[in-house]
């Protein structure tokens, strides 16, 4: 209890002397907690800016192995491309060279053969020939036959002429015109006078009234028609001139039946068939009727058909057979060969390649 007392009596001196032993210590220890401070700010600052510079080293390695991954990959992108570019201009030259020999032979062969159109124009300069002397031949004689028609035709107007004044022929009393007493000689008229006949004045026909009703007509009773076979002919009459065709073929000339138009002769279809008709005759002209489609599988499925040469029993073995065929005795090991790639496989993988390319640039 003394000891409770005595420290219940010192207690305020103690709070006294804890509060200003306290007061005199923060100084120094508000000093030494800024010190401490500083340097965990500085020590925490170097680690930091250490760590920083160790995560800017693996970046940059990251970096640099992946763009070395990605350019290693746009090359092979690129040779890709290219090899696939060199490829295509191959073939596309090989292509134009096979055409160019294809067409300059079926040119020279078909189109511009020498020694046809040399032939062909010897034939056609030999019948020319033939048809101009004929055409001369023929004009000649046209020209011949035009003036034998205009002397026959002057002499029949002379001779007319001589039957219109056939009274002034001269008699053995009173001479005429064209013999005059005073002339040495008579005029040649005076002898066309002598040997025409006097032209004599002609009666009028009266033309006969014919029948023009249809039942007349096709009872064939009109004298248009043609005459009936009940009236014959008197005996005394002289036979007709010429071989007359027969009645009946005169009836069916006159009667015979409709001809159908150009509709209804010519099919509906005509354009079809004509389209038909010229595309059988360019499938006649084509040496090999099957479409070349290069990068597709259209002729994948077909078998092969050997040529005449070749399919025949007594030809020559095939290079073919001696090149694909196989032998295990003599492989070296038991693997396969690797096969290549057909050309659309490899039109196909190189196509997506290039647009890859292309995404990535």
């Amino acid at each position: 209890m003394a000891t409770l007392a005595r420290l219940q009596a010192r207690s305020l001196t103690v709070g006294n002397e804890y509060y200003f032993r306290n007061s005199v210590v923060d100084p120094f220890r508000n000093k030494e907690n800024d010190a401490a401070v500083k340097i965990q700010s500085w020590f925490r600052g170097c680690q930091v800016r250490a760590y920083i510079r160790h995560l800017h080293r693996i970046v940059t390695i990251i970096q640099k192995w992946w763009r070395g991954f990605l350019g290693r990959k746009q090359y092979q992108l690129t040779v890709q491309v290219a090899y696939y570019t060199m490829m295509m201009n191959l073939y596309n030259a090989m292509a134009v060279r096979i055409q160019r020999r294809w067409r300059g032979y079926r040119v020279r062969k078909y189109l511009f053969n020498y020694y046809y159109l040399k032939e062909y124009l010897r034939v056609v300069s030999e019948t020319n020939d033939a048809i101009r002397k004929a055409l001369e031949e023929f004009a000649e004689m046209k020209e011949r036959e035009e003036k034998k028609a205009n002397l026959e035709r002057e002499e029949k107007k002379r001779d007319y002429q001589a039957r219109k004044m056939h009274y002034l022929l001269s008699t053995k009393q009173i001479p005429g015109i064209y013999n005059s007493p005073f002339r040495k000689e008579p005029d040649p008229w005076e002898l066309q006078l002598q040997k025409a006949k006097p032209l004599t004045h002609q009666r009028p026909k009266v033309k006969q009234k014919y029948s023009t009703s249809l039942t007349d007509w096709l009872a064939c009773t009109s004298a248009r028609s043609f005459p009936r076979s009940e009236i014959l002919p008197p005996i005394n009459r002289k036979k007709c001139q010429g071989p007359f065709r027969d009645i009946t073929e005169v009836l069916e000339q006159r009667y015979k039946p409709l001809e159908p138009t150009l509709r209804v002769a010519e099919p509906i279809d005509e354009l079809k068939l004509a389209r038909e008709d010229l595309r059988r005759k360019e499938w006649l002209r084509n040496v090999n009727d099957n479409m070349f489609l290069p990068f597709s599988s259209y002729h994948k499925n077909e078998k092969y058909i050997p040529s005449m040469h070749l399919s025949s029993k007594y030809s020559p073995i095939s290079h073919k057979e001696q090149f694909r065929s196989e032998d295990p005795k003599k492989w070296i090991c038991d693997k396969d060969f690797q096969t290549v790639l057909p050309s659309f496989e490899l039109f196909s993988k190189y196509g997506k390649l290039y647009s890859k390319a292309g995404q990535i640039v």
